[in-house]
């Protein structure tokens, strides 16, 4: 009974944890290729897609992480429909100088009637993420993508851009870009859990603070964790202005560890800036269909009722 409950629990367990996908070369010469949900003193629970299979560990030789593309990148598996988002596999850090010509075609300048923020894609048929706070409200939206050409830099604006969920309370909005439908943008990957972010660990923005496309700025991370108003944060250096809201802030492996969302502006005060973590990212985008957008329904997505206040 307790070895059928225990199955159980590993099956369940595997559904919300980030999972890896993994080549497992066995003592007597077989491989087993699949994502490695739980590890024991004794044993690795390895989810084959169909079951889940106990490895004993004194029969594994060795372990490998790999990419089912075979591409650097490992796909999220968020639950729910569809994966839209990557998680970055085995990268090595370069420079910022390096990295901002191969993600900045991914960093977005988001404007709507009222005002203007960042963002960024996540998926090659359009799928972006920026602030709740950039869209709040408004429902005609345009994305610019600045391409990279041979010579010159192109701007490329879309007009067709659909709220698919926004989330006041974690200030998050996931949106689609209607193009046509041999589109393909240019993505970054998201950083996995596990992927823990240490204080004094150099970091950088792109974005478009005040309008000023493809800003670039660099700084470190102040405070992993740091709770203002009952949201946890990322406290960075790296300067956040307005317009730079919802654009992404990445380490130096290239992946993006934060969304970037405030900064605390008063006389003496510097280096403040805050931004959301991609494990709160990841969290909204698996659960999305929670946080679905309907233009018809006034308590949908970020309309939703404050609750009463008890006295």
């Amino acid at each position: 009974m307790r070895r059928i409950v225990e199955i159980i629990f590993v099956w369940v367990w595997s559904g919300i944890a980030l999972q890896a996908f993994h080549s497992i070369e066995l003592k007597n010469g077989a491989t087993l290729q699949g994502e490695i949900v739980l590890e024991r003193a004794e044993l690795l629970y390895v989810d084959l897609g169909f079951d889940l299979l106990p490895v004993p560990n004194s029969a594994v030789l060795q372990i490998q992480s790999l990419s089912p593309d075979s591409s650097e990148f490992t796909t999220g598996q968020p639950q729910g429909r569809g994966t839209l988002y990557e998680i970055a596999a085995d990268r090595s850090d370069k420079t910022i100088r390096d990295w901002v010509g191969q993600l900045g075609e991914a960093v977005a300048l988001v404007q709507t009637p009222t005002g203007l923020g960042s963002g960024f894609v996540i998926q090659q048929d359009g799928y972006l993420v920026t602030n709740d706070h950039v869209i709040a409200g408004e429902n005609r939206i345009a994305v610019t993508i600045f391409k990279d050409g041979e010579n010159e830099l192109s701007k490329v604006t879309y007009d067709n851009v659909r709220i698919v969920a926004t989330s006041a309370e974690l200030d998050l909005a996931l949106l689609k870009i209607e193009a046509a439908p041999d589109a393909s943008f240019i993505t970054v990957p998201l950083a996995g859990a596990g992927e823990g972010l240490r204080e004094g660990q150099a970091v950088f923005a792109i974005g478009s603070p005040l309008g000023l496309d493809r800003t670039v700025s660099e700084g470190i991370i102040s405070v992993a964790n740091r709770v203002i108003n009952g949201r946890l944060y990322l406290q960075t250096t790296t300067q956040i202005n307005p317009g730079n809201s919802g654009g992404p802030l990445f380490n130096l492996k290239g992946e993006v560890v934060g969304v970037n969302n405030m900064k605390i502006a008063a006389v003496g005060a510097e280096g403040l800036g805050f931004s959301i973590s991609s494990d709160t990212l990841r969290s909204f985008i698996d659960n999305r269909d929670a946080y679905a957008f309907d233009p018809r329904n006034p308590n949908a997505g970020f309309r939703y009722l404050s609750p009463p206040k008890v006295k």
